[in-house]
């Protein structure tokens, strides 16, 4: 049914097969269109820096080559040869010569010694015509208090009070209007800002009371007071001072009274008040030769008028009296005081161990030099200023400072040889003892009608800031010139000078 059969093959050349290796065809592709896009920045401000130095590598050698500007010439050779001898010998003398150790080069006017910056007043206090009866700064040197009270026909005036401060490196200052206001129910007699914590103020009053003010506080300021006890202050309290205590850190309040009691106070400030440490009294049967003949028959204490503990040993005590007594007295003193029991917790002993020459006056102000320990000064009724020296118990040196009194006296801070004096005829003489002359270094005199200085005080902080208080109301900050206030080279070495007349 089926067979095979053989055809013919066939084959057809391919025209586009050969028309590819002949011809140089080109392929392509296409593809979608790019995006393109031109972006540009431009900076704020363009700044150019260029520096350009002297050619000093083709100015040398053009120099050195410069026969009549030669450095090392003959000439020149011999002229050094021939001084060299002289300028040494000089050179030797000026070495050991002392001529210039204590100059300094002074910048600034000499007629400017101070400079008044503020004058702080409070309007209710000025209007009573109350007196500024004390000026103390903080410990930060940033604030200072100060105290009012007014004395009337030779008494105080018992009449309501303040106690004022004010932030002096607050930029809105109100000169008229203190940043704090304590009103006291009695004349503030003194007061003392703590060493350590700028809040904390003590203060003593005209009824014998002592206190200690939180200023942080603004309802209740009063953190604790001594109240009336027979342990308390039964006159009015003259001087307060922070005691620093055995336990690190603590400190109580010293204070003393015109009849003649010195209490030492530590402070409980969670109830609030104040306890008896320990209790001193001045009796003039119990203190010691001074080489006078002045007898007194039986038990008769001695009025306290200031006072001032130690910087250097916080157990020596300096203390003034009514009749110009001076006294050295230890709060470790265990002596009991030659008087009949009486109902007091704290038995009574006598403090002092050493008598100076008397004044012939009450003794207004004692203050320790902070630059020696065995050196203080004393002022009072007398109108002088006396240079004392633990060692002996006349006066090193006796300073005319006014015809008054002289209410207060304190040495500078910063420099060892200054110290200021408040009188009773409104001035404060500044004095420097490293001068040729005795005489003041600068004195601030009254402005308008006379009123006398009754306080001031130096910042601890800084040396060149003095607060004086007056009896018009009236609180004026200084500021001293720094011929008045930074230290001088060899002041201390002049400070011992002086100091080593007790032992000649």
């Amino acid at each position: 049914m089926f067979s095979d059969e053989h055809q013919m093959s066939v084959s057809i050349e391919s025209s586009w097969t050969k028309c590819q290796h002949l011809a140089q065809e080109s392929r392509g592709c296409q593809t979608r269109v790019i995006d393109s896009t031109e972006a540009g920045v431009q900076s704020v401000c363009s700044v150019m820096r260029s520096t350009q130095t002297d050619q000093q590598d083709h100015l040398s050698p053009k120099f050195l080559q410069d026969q009549q500007h030669e450095l090392h010439s003959e000439r020149l050779k011999e002229f050094v040869h021939r001084v060299e001898a002289a300028v040494i010998r000089e050179l030797v003398r000026n070495a050991k010569s002392h001529a210039f150790d204590d100059f300094q080069v002074n910048w600034e006017e000499r007629n400017q010694k101070v400079l008044c910056l503020h004058q702080l007043q409070h309007p209710k206090a000025v209007e009573r015509c109350l007196h500024v009866t004390s000026v103390s700064w903080t410990c930060t040197g940033a604030s200072i208090a100060c105290a009012y009270g007014r004395m009337a026909e030779g008494d105080w005036n018992q009449d309501k009070s303040y106690v004022c401060m004010w932030n002096l490196d607050h930029g809105g200052l109100k000169p008229q209007q203190a940043d704090v206001v304590i009103n006291v129910s009695t004349a503030v007699t003194c007061l003392c800002c703590h060493p350590k914590q700028p809040a904390l103020i003590a203060g003593g009053l005209y009824s014998g009371e002592v206190l200690v003010w939180d200023t942080s506080q603004t309802t209740d300021p009063v953190l604790a007071q001594t109240g009336m006890s027979a342990d308390s202050h039964r006159e009015p309290v003259c001087q307060v001072t922070w005691v620093p205590l055995n336990t690190k850190g603590e400190f109580g309040v010293l204070s003393a009274c015109s009849g003649g009691r010195l209490l030492l106070w530590t402070l409980n400030s969670e109830q609030g008040r104040f306890d008896v440490k320990s209790a001193f009294i001045l009796i003039q049967q119990q203190i010691p030769s001074c080489g006078t003949n002045f007898k007194v028959q039986g038990t008769v204490t001695v009025g306290v008028t200031s006072m001032d503990l130690s910087t250097w040993d916080p157990d020596t005590l300096i203390v003034g009296s009514e009749g110009g007594l001076l006294l050295r007295c230890s709060l470790s003193s265990q002596t009991p005081a030659a008087l009949p029991p009486e109902s007091q917790s704290v038995p009574l002993r006598a403090p002092a161990v050493f008598s100076f020459k008397p004044g012939s006056g009450p003794v207004h102000s004692i203050h320790y030099s902070p630059f020696h320990r065995n050196l203080f000064l004393s002022a009072g009724t007398d109108g002088l200023t006396h240079l004392h020296s633990l060692l002996q118990n006349n006066p090193l040196l006796s300073l005319r400072v006014s015809d008054t009194y002289v209410f207060k006296v304190q040495w500078s801070p910063s420099r060892p040889l200054v110290f200021a004096a408040a009188t009773g005829q409104g001035e404060v003489q500044i004095f420097d003892l490293s001068g040729r002359s005795l005489r003041p270094a600068a004195t601030i005199g009254p402005e308008g009608v006379q009123k006398a200085a009754t306080c001031l005080a130096f910042n601890g902080q800084n040396g060149g800031l003095l607060a004086v208080g007056g009896s018009d109301g009236m609180v004026s900050v200084w500021k001293l010139s720094t011929d008045l206030s930074e230290q001088k080279p060899s002041e201390t070495h002049f400070l011992e000078q002086i100091a080593n007349q007790a032992a000649e």
